[in-house]
């Protein structure tokens, strides 16, 4: 796993949203961004973490923040994940791995026992400039918004 450390730049990537709406990370640049990763759509820790940040997301935007919730699940599994849950954020689904892959948050993971492969928890904020301002690899899933504001 080769994560993108501080001061690296966006990979300029293209993965379609819940709609099927290509979003290209590029597009982002000149603005302050959040990318989150998460392991699987709908489960106890995503949810949480992605409430989290729906119900601070007025305070995330006044901050300056764009928003982007990144997992290896299907567009309608994230189309469902978000309207469930009203996300007012996009959700994008990166069936093949390009963003996890360029990101570096898939790797070996350690649950109940068993090792598998997956998605690390992870969430980056990029700078105006495109580059790399924290990772937050310890996300508090119930308090992730205040991780991001008070960094």
């Amino acid at each position: 796993m080769n994560m993108l450390q501080v001061g690296n730049p966006l990979p300029e990537i293209s993965v379609n949203d819940e709609s099927g709406k290509s979003v290209n990370l590029a597009d982002f640049i000149g603005r302050k961004l959040v990318v989150f990763f998460y392991p699987k759509a709908n489960t106890p820790g995503c949810t949480a973490e992605a409430c989290d940040l729906r119900d601070h997301y007025k305070e995330l935007q006044d901050a300056g923040y764009q928003i982007l919730g990144v997992s290896a699940d299907t567009e309608k599994a994230q189309a469902s994940f978000k309207n469930k849950f009203n996300f007012p954020y996009p959700l994008l689904a990166d069936v093949d791995k390009q963003l996890i892959n360029a990101f570096g948050v898939w790797g070996e993971k350690k649950f109940m026992g068993k090792t598998y492969d997956g998605i690390h928890r992870t969430t980056f904020v990029f700078d105006e400039k495109g580059k790399v301002e924290r990772v937050i690899t310890q996300v508090k899933t119930k308090e992730h918004a205040t991780q991001i504001l008070e960094g």
